[in-house]
């Protein structure tokens, strides 16, 4: 992490030593910049652009120069962590930089460690207090990295469907169930992801199958509660209550072939809902971390299984195998980042 420092009063820097760029009126230095007309400019190169977050529209302003520049300069109207925060997730997996306008010793540690990453850089005014405080979130900073086990980001996130052991299924009450209707029709064995973790989610299967009751739905899935996760096409996350029509979905089949589907209406009811509860059958943990998910008690919702099976979540034994999907990262507002993220 950088530590900028605003002398374009012309003054020297009141600490000298740890401090990587000086923000001036006209740089002449590798280590100089100035701003000009939101661009962010070296001696001979633009470096990236400058942004006034006030609003969801300048934020998202800001959101779409992520990845045509290779910094971005972030100064808030009114503070807040929440735009960096979101700046942070979405540009998971870009070359792009921020750094951020700090303006009390206190935002140091919120800006340097926001969503357990931090900025790439802190740009203070020319105050020993502020300087000092940057420079102690630097240090803690290069502590925290030199400690953590380096693990390579995947450029695009597996979807291979893994075996999950199912540990029991409980009443679940009433709740709010999500029927997403789709303008194409679906095949059986092909349904979408759904989890109360993103990172431990199951195929639930089409309403594809004949049942004696009631006709097939082949545009249909019964995918349970609002607060799930779901899989986008785009790789992404949504929980179930915000999804819309026209929205795009991720469509797996039990081989693990995807494709985008269109939401056309999504029906919501209350129903009586089913807890199930599920862990990892490969025990490449130690001690595998149980996940679940609400679904309706009906005959007609289903889960994915091995071999071309389906099971009925009315008819779940315990240690049935399903499949699903499973070691995704933490995710902040659906986009995947590399923090560590708890969900029970």
């Amino acid at each position: 992490m950088e530590i900028w420092v605003d002398v374009r009063n012309g003054e020297l820097p009141v600490i000298a030593e740890g401090i990587d760029r000086l923000w001036v009126e006209t740089p002449t230095h590798d280590n100089e910049f100035s701003v000009d007309e939101a661009l962010i400019r070296g001696p001979s190169s633009v470096l990236g652009g400058y942004f006034v977050i006030a609003d969801e529209t300048s934020q998202n302003k800001s959101k779409a120069a992520i990845g045509s520049a290779d910094w971005l300069l972030i100064e808030c109207e009114t503070w807040s962590m929440i735009p960096l925060e979101n700046l942070i997730a979405a540009r998971h997996g870009s070359a792009t930089k921020i750094a951020a306008v700090i303006a009390t010793p206190q935002q140091a540690q919120g800006a340097g460690f926001a969503l357990e990453q931090g900025v790439d850089a802190l740009v203070v005014a020319n105050s020993k207090p502020l300087i000092e405080a940057a420079l102690v979130t630097k240090s803690q900073r290069l502590e925290v990295e030199s400690s953590a086990v380096h693990v390579e980001p995947s450029q695009n996130e597996s979807m291979k469907l893994e075996p999950i052991s199912i540990q029991s299924v409980e009443d679940g009450g009433v709740g709010d169930r999500y029927c997403l209707d789709f303008t194409s029709l679906l095949h059986v064995g092909e349904g979408v992801l759904v989890g109360s973790s993103s990172s431990q989610m199951l195929l639930i299967h089409s309403e594809t199958i004949p049942s004696s009751f009631v006709p097939t739905r082949p545009f249909r899935v019964n995918a349970g509660a609002p607060h799930s996760y779901i899989l986008m096409a785009d790789g992404t996350t949504k929980y179930m209550s915000e999804l819309s029509s026209g929205d795009k979905v991720m469509l797996l089949n039990e081989d693990g072939g995807s494709r985008p589907a269109t939401l056309g209406r999504i029906k919501i009811e209350q129903r009586p809902m089913l807890k199930i509860n599920f862990k990892p059958l490969n025990q490449y943990k130690q001690k595998p971390n149980e996940g679940h998910v609400f679904m309706q008690q009906a005959e007609t919702v289903r889960l994915v299984g091995q071999n071309k099976t389906r099971h009925s979540v009315t008819e779940l034994p315990r240690h049935t195998v399903v499949i699903g999907w499973l070691g995704g990262e933490g995710r902040h507002i659906g986009t995947a980042i590399g923090s560590s993220v708890e969900e029970r």
